[in-house]
């Protein structure tokens, strides 16, 4: 039977947003982040990152290196008992004209279909308004954490959203929580 997952986006919201991360030195994780996910794991909910990183596209530096995070992301995870289920990237630009550029639903379709999930029954948590639209295009709720660019893009720009998040959180461990709380888990 499809399960809910919960759909991550990278940059702002697992890690500290600084432009592209164009070395392996530059990548941080916020310090709520394994947790967060750890209790997720804990609770038998899939977690998979869903992320756009057009620095490939563009040039800043070569596809491997966010394999390259990827595997560190991992390992960092693993040392402290906490796992992804999956990681989605889209390497293109915006100007690509590709399908699995966030907003589109693909990179969580294809998650959906690779790992049995339920979209309908599924979250985004993401730094940015484009993290909220995709999961309103994938039929999943859209939380909009407060790290990286979320503060910022919430105060300014909410008033022009079509459609809000269905919770605002100051960061990834307090959007989990909301999560398991609506999920009725403990």
């Amino acid at each position: 039977m499809s399960q809910p997952a919960v759909f991550l986006d990278r940059d702002g919201t697992l890690n500290e947003e600084m432009g592209y991360i164009n070395h392996l030195s530059r990548f941080r994780l916020l310090p709520q982040a394994v947790a967060a996910i750890r209790r997720l794991n804990e609770a038998g909910i899939k977690v998979v990152v869903v992320t756009n990183q057009s620095g490939a596209a563009r040039g800043y530096f070569p596809a491997s290196l966010v394999e390259e995070i990827h595997a560190h992301l991992k390992q960092l995870l693993a040392a402290e008992g906490a796992h992804l289920d999956g990681i989605y990237a889209c390497l293109h630009g915006p100007a690509d004209g590709c399908a699995c550029r966030k907003p589109s639903p693909t990179l969580l379709e294809q998650a959906a279909r690779d790992l049995d999930l339920d979209l309908a029954r599924s979250y985004v948590v993401g730094d940015r308004y484009k993290d909220i639209e995709t999961a309103a295009n994938a039929g999943a709720k859209g939380i909009l954490v407060l790290t990286g660019y979320g503060l910022g893009e919430y105060e300014y720009l909410r008033h022009t959203w079509p459609v809000p998040p269905v919770q605002v959180a100051p960061d990834l461990g307090e959007a989990v929580e909301w999560i398991l709380r609506d999920l009725g888990e403990k």
